[in-house]
């Protein structure tokens, strides 16, 4: 998986399984683009990835996640719920906004 981390006013934690990265999915009128400019980051494993999304979670950091691995990972850190999962093409992303 890879994450990479937007400053902003908040931060914006993009994260991605890797194989995803640079690629489009499209079905009817929704568009999944995984920009490399956006989620080409640090490659980061599931244990440590779990820390970070929680304690940027206490800090109010927005999540933009893509991909089967990404996901599952996001729900075992409790950041999201599989309510907030939608899928495009068959790859599972979430938004949060915290």
């Amino acid at each position: 998986m890879l994450i990479k981390i937007h400053k902003t006013y908040r931060e914006v934690i993009a994260v991605c399984d890797d194989n995803l990265v640079g690629k489009k999915f499209e079905e009817g009128n929704k568009v999944l683009d995984v920009r490399e400019s956006f989620f080409k980051g640090k490659e980061i494993q599931e244990k440590e990835l779990v820390e970070l999304m929680t304690d940027f979670a206490k800090a109010d950091a927005t999540f933009n996640i893509v991909g089967k691995q990404s996901v599952e990972t996001a729900l075992k850190a409790g950041i999201i719920s599989q309510d907030g999962v939608k899928k495009i093409k068959g790859i599972p992303y979430a938004l949060v906004l915290l």
